[in-house]
């Protein structure tokens, strides 16, 4: 029971996270794709060898690549469902 911290390339497939920090990287781009500090996210799926991540952002699928993830410090709750789908307006 508790909070974890992570980056976004650790995160299981189906788990819920929230976004904490972007760590660097392409910031802006990562802003403009809605990858914002206090939005949860669900990782959807990966691709066989782990790159691409797709995940589910404000009702819309998106693939980042694992090298651009790692940049994507996120916090895990472990009371947070898991089969629970992404609240879209946040």
């Amino acid at each position: 029971m508790g909070l974890y911290i992570m980056r976004l390339n650790e995160v299981k497939t189906g788990e819920i996270v929230k976004i904490k920090n972007i760590l660097g990287g392409p910031k802006s781009r990562f802003f403009d794709m809605g990858l914002v500090p206090g939005t949860k996210v669900k990782v959807v799926k990966r691709a066989p060898l782990k790159d691409p991540i797709e995940i589910e952002i404000k009702g819309y699928l998106l693939s980042l690549r694992s090298e651009e993830a790692q940049y994507i410090e996120v916090e895990k709750n472990e009371n947070i469902n898991t089969s629970s789908s992404i609240d879209k307006r946040k």
